[in-house]
Order: structure tokens, then sequence, then C-alpha cells
């Protein structure tokens, strides 16, 4: 009788845990962007655009691993908010094992367009991430011995894509050889050049070419697209623009430009992609209304001391200090926000992620 019961308190204690703990929202998380995403793709390229050296990581258990920020990224929390038991790895680094809850593909200084951030050095473009997810969807079809059955499970994933951030950054307006496309082309030519690339490229994860085809078929349907936040509001863009105290508004309303093109690509791709489904997640104006709980305004100075020198400008300086109250700063270096921020960011995503449920 004792050991019926003690049985039973088991198997009540077993259910608790797995409604409390349960399975993840989606099976499967596949990640798409640059380095606001990244979590490692890029520590064994050359590239000045890798942060495996504190005081990067300083907030994460396993110390700096790739992460563009004092500890978890935007993904890292979307991930555990949606239930993952652990954040999605990077495909530099995954276990084929792992591959079925999903792969992390970002690379910090990609961009849309091919030829963004080469003036950092080496990086995953969005195009050859779309390449390595194809890989990865033929490997997890190997495993499953099953085509049928890996359209069916990644019909239910969850696909998310933050990236164009460097096509403005280490692009049109990038302090090289690539200023002269300023002079060349307006910011609304470019703006439809990023979003006809764009649209190609998601289609290829979709319907259109046969690269898309292909994945349209292995059953990628749910996406939340990230447009691009004020980056004319980074510390390292308003010191290189001269005004440290304001935002570069040529930025932002190029920015801004983009945003509202991509709105209406989404808009055409659910009015066309009966099966699928995009949402677009909003950050252009991240920091409005975002205040800590005891109501102090989060301080958009850098926590670290950034370089300003070439490939690695406003990335913080390796092994440097790092300020003591990173939950009152919105960026940790020049570009990043801080694990702090991310939070916020990620609190934000999920409103509009849950659609997607």
């Amino acid at each position: 009788m004792g050991n019926q019961f003690l049985h039973y308190i088991i198997f009540l204690v077993s259910i608790f845990f797995t409604r409390v703990i349960g399975d993840p929202k989606f099976p499967c998380y596949f990640i798409f962007g640059d380095s606001l995403f990244d979590v490692g793709n890029n520590n064994r390229l050359r590239t000045g655009a890798k942060v495996n050296f504190l005081p990067y990581g300083v907030d994460f258990p396993q110390g700096p691993t790739g992460r563009f920020s004092n500890g978890l990224n935007v993904a890292d929390y979307i991930a555990k908010d949606l239930g993952f038991h652990d954040y999605i790895p990077a495909y530099a680094s995954v276990k084929r094992k792992d591959v079925l809850t999903g792969v992390n593909y970002a690379s910090g200084g990609s961009g849309i367009l091919d030829e963004t951030g080469e003036n950092l050095g080496e990086r995953i473009s969005f195009n050859k991430q779309i390449l390595h997810h194809e890989k990865v969807i033929s490997l997890i079809t190997t495993q499953q011995r099953n085509q049928t059955y890996t359209k069916d499970y990644c019909k239910k994933c969850l696909y998310a894509v933050q990236i164009g951030n460097n096509d403005y950054i280490n692009n049109y307006f990038a302090p090289t050889s690539h200023d002269k496309v300023r002079h060349n082309v307006t910011v609304d030519q470019f703006a439809t050049t990023l979003i006809n690339r764009f649209s190609q490229q998601l289609n290829a994860s979709i319907l259109y070419t046969w690269l898309i085809v292909r994945l349209f078929k292995l059953g990628a349907r749910k996406f939340a697209v990230f447009g691009i936040g004020e980056v004319g509001c980074t510390p390292a863009q308003m010191r290189l623009f001269g005004t440290p105290n304001t935002c570069v508004t040529e930025m932002n309303d190029a920015v801004n430009v983009f945003n509202a093109k991509q709105r209406n690509l989404i808009d055409d791709l659910n009015r066309n992609l009966k099966d699928a489904k995009f949402v677009v997640i909003d950050v252009s104006n991240p920091t409005s209304g975002l205040l800590q709980s005891n109501g102090t305004v989060m301080t958009k100075t850098t926590c670290c001391k950034v370089s300003s020198k070439g490939d690695t400008r406003g990335q913080c300086i390796p092994r440097n200090v790092t300020c003591l109250h990173r939950n009152k700063h919105w960026f940790y270096d020049g570009f990043h926000p801080t694990q702090y921020a991310n939070r916020l960011y990620a609190k934000q995503a999920m409103l509009t992620i849950s659609k997607l449920l």
C-alpha cells in the first residue's frame, strides 16, 4: 500500500512538472541574422566582427561565446520564453543530434546584400545562411529517413529573421569606399534594392527559386521578421557623424524607408502564400517607454570602453573594464544592447511572435 501511494505521488509530481515545464511552444527554432543574434558563428572567421573575449559574456554562465553583449541576446531570450530547455546552438558548433530543435545561423557583420560588411572581413551573408539551412534540412531528412516527416515537422517551426542593420551601417553609410554608393543611389533606390533581394531570399526559403521551392517542400511556414532599429541612435554612429548627443536623422530616415517597404512586402507574402504566416516585429523605436522597474531611465552611453579602429570600430576593447551597473545601460558597446535591454526587446518581440502560435 505504501509503495502504491508513493508511485501515485510520483505520478502526480510528473504530471505537474510536465504541465509547468512542458514542451516548447514550437518544436524547433531557426535563426537568421547579424551580430544582434550571433552566438558564435564568427569565432573562427578572419574578421573584426567577432567577440569571443572579455568583457563580452561577463554575465553569461559560459563566459565569452561570441555573443555581442554582456550576456544573453534577444534570440536567447526568445528561446527561453518559448520553453526551449537550452539556447539554440550556433551553426558553426552545433552537434548533429541537436539540429532537430533548431540552429542559429546569424553572423556579425552580415547583411541582406552579399557585399555588405566586406570591410570587416569574413562573414556569413543572409544568402549563405539560407544555404547552411538547406544543409541542415537535408541532414534532418537523412536522420529521420523520411522526407514527409521533415516537411511536416518544419511546418511547425519558428523562423526568426533579423537582418539589414549592416546594409546601412557597413554599406550605405559605411566610412569606407562604400561611401560612394550614396552619391549614385538614393535612399529609396537602396531600400528597394534591399527589399527585392530580401524578398528573393525569403522566397528562396519558401517558394519561388529552386532553393526556396526545396525549402518550401521541406516545410518552412512560420516567420518572425524583425524590422531595422534606429541605427542612427547607436553611440558608434553618433560619434562617427559628429553628433555624440543627438541621433543621426539621415540614417534613421533611410531605415524608415526600408521598414515601410518591408511591411508592404510582408503583407504581400501573407496574401499570396496562404499556408505561410509572416509577422513583422517593429523595433524602430525601442527606447520609448522602456524604463526600469524603479522608474529610472536607462542611459544610452556605452557600458564598456570601445575601439575607434577600422574593423573593430564600436566594439569593446578586449579584456578592458566594464561598467558596474549594466542594468542601467541601454548599450553594452557602440552598437549592441546590454543583456537587460535585450530582455526588453524580447518581451516586445514575444507579443508579436505569439500570433504565430
